[in-house]
């Protein structure tokens, strides 16, 4: 099985019909998130496609994107309502 990293993507974007194209790239590859701010636990085949997918969304010009690998994923702590990323046996992606 492919070996996932915890990204951390965000986006800030000026165009209602650009954000909703992101808002729904993003959640086809995310695990949670609020808003503009997304957990996607990616391979890296994953991750090369959000980002080629988020490039065809966004104007680069205009918009902002950024997506941070976070390190120390067997040290994550969650308060609330958090779920922890899962590595099952599989992963949907769509």
């Amino acid at each position: 099985m492919a070996k996932r990293q915890l990204y951390l993507a965000a986006y800030d974007i000026s165009c209602n019909r650009r954000l909703r194209k992101a808002l729904y790239v993003l959640r086809g590859y995310a695990s949670g998130g609020q808003k503009s701010v997304f957990e996607c636990f990616l391979t890296v085949v994953e991750k090369e496609q959000l980002l080629e997918e988020i490039a065809q969304v966004i104007n680069p010009e205009e918009d902002r994107f950024v997506m941070v690998r976070l390190a120390g994923v067997k040290h994550i702590r969650t308060l609330g309502k958090a779920v922890l990323p899962q590595d099952g046996s599989f992963f949907y992606v769509g």
